[in-house]
């Protein structure tokens, strides 16, 4: 072990082994200690990468990432270099990692990274959307009360949002985001990135739920553009919604209507409607 411990975060390949680097496969060969969020992968990587890890593999995954932290704070402090790897991509980005790393930077411990392949800037770059701003808002909330609250509040975000979803929820979800955010509001699926079976599909957020509903597989990126406002739209939404109430149609179905057919946000509609009145 070295005189002084060092945390390093390492990356791995999220689809191409082929991807990793010759830094990854030396710092697996050279560690004291391996944290995996998966053993089994961690092995089955090595193998691929024809690495013999000689330190000690331990587990570390959300369960018990508590406890763990704790333990590999003490490795680090005796002077081991301790490797946090993940299944697939950054730890601490949607995957553990982030609770050892405060802890290692409150005690004064040496935390590094070894860059790897990432989903979120993949899937960001080959969206065909806005890529100078954005923001990565991980898995939205499993509940669908939660998740359309969260989804309420970003719709008016106007840089690019990156999500992560679960192949089995993304019929659900875009629709929920076609519902916040618009139905013709621009998004891509980015489905098995870097993988023999990459798909990414391209299109308005109704368009994508309706494709969705045919059960997709793999690993799912989303990525939604951004808000743009745009002015005198709502004043002419109201116009319109005023003009529809007035011949026969409740306020509510004309909201909805209207919303859909100006690619507004229906939420905002509402209230500018009923702030004025």
């Amino acid at each position: 072990m070295s005189e002084h411990g060092r945390l390093v975060l390492a990356g791995a390949p999220i689809g191409q082994v082929a991807d990793a680097s010759p830094r990854l496969r030396d710092l697996l060969a050279t560690a004291d200690v391996v944290a995996a969020e998966d053993t089994r992968r961690l092995r089955r990587l090595a193998t691929d990468l024809e690495v013999e890890i000689r330190g000690r593999i331990v587990s570390y995954y959300d369960q018990n990432e508590a406890a763990r932290a704790a333990e590999l704070v003490e490795s680090l402090r005796a002077g081991a270099t301790v490797v946090v790897i993940t299944d697939a991509g950054m730890p601490g980005v949607s995957d553990p990692g982030y609770r050892l790393t405060s802890l290692a930077v409150e005690a004064g411990i040496p935390v590094t990274a070894l860059p790897g392949p990432s989903a979120v800037t993949t899937a960001l770059a080959i969206s065909g959307l806005p890529s100078d701003r954005f923001c990565f808002e991980g898995f939205p909330p499993r509940k669908q009360g939660e998740r359309a609250r969260r989804l309420a509040e970003l719709a008016t975000e106007q840089r690019t949002m990156v999500f992560f979803e679960a192949p089995h929820r993304l019929e659900e979800c875009l629709a929920a985001m076609a519902e916040a955010m618009g139905a013709d509001r621009r998004a891509a699926v980015c489905r098995e990135l870097t993988k023999t079976y990459e798909e990414v599909r391209r299109g308005g957020l109704a368009e994508l739920a309706e494709w969705a509903a045919g059960g997709v597989k793999g690993e799912i990126t989303i990525v939604v553009s951004g808000y743009i406002p745009t002015q005198g739209s709502m004043g002419d939404a109201i116009t319109l919604v005023d003009e529809m109430v007035r011949n026969g149609t409740k306020a509510k179905d004309a909201i909805s209507e209207v919303a859909k057919s100006m690619g507004l946000v229906k939420r905002e509609l509402y209230d500018a409607v009923h702030r004025r009145a």
